[in-house]
């Protein structure tokens, strides 16, 4: 996982059913505690939506991930690198499984 710039994140999965996937997307960062605790969060082309807290001190990230239906139920389709249009393409059909709807994601204290 890089954090690339005060809004863009890019990560590859190496396991579970997501592994093989290498992705890049734009996020909000929030500062919870100074030099302790930061928030990442995005939604991705796939309709999941992630949250990511870093927890400084004691080097550790804990997340949540809300997959759509179609990346759950159908995770291989979601490998790839989103550069290549094949799988960016593949992966933007997993949002059409289900009831997703368009979304911004808001960091709010």
């Amino acid at each position: 996982m890089w954090f690339f710039s005060e809004n863009r994140i890019v990560y590859s999965i190496h396991g579970g059913p997501m592994a093989g996937r290498l992705n890049y997307q734009t996020v909000a960062f929030q500062c919870i505690r100074p030099g302790e605790l930061w928030q990442c969060n995005w939604l991705e082309e796939t309709g999941t939506i992630v949250s990511l807290v870093y927890d400084i001190k004691n080097a550790k990230i804990t997340t949540m991930i809300g997959f759509s239906k179609g990346h759950w139920e159908h995770p291989e389709d979601a490998h790839g690198d989103k550069r290549n249009p094949e799988d960016y393409a593949r992966w933007r059909k997993l949002a059409e499984h289900g009831n997703n709807r368009d979304r911004l994601i808001l960091s709010d204290r």
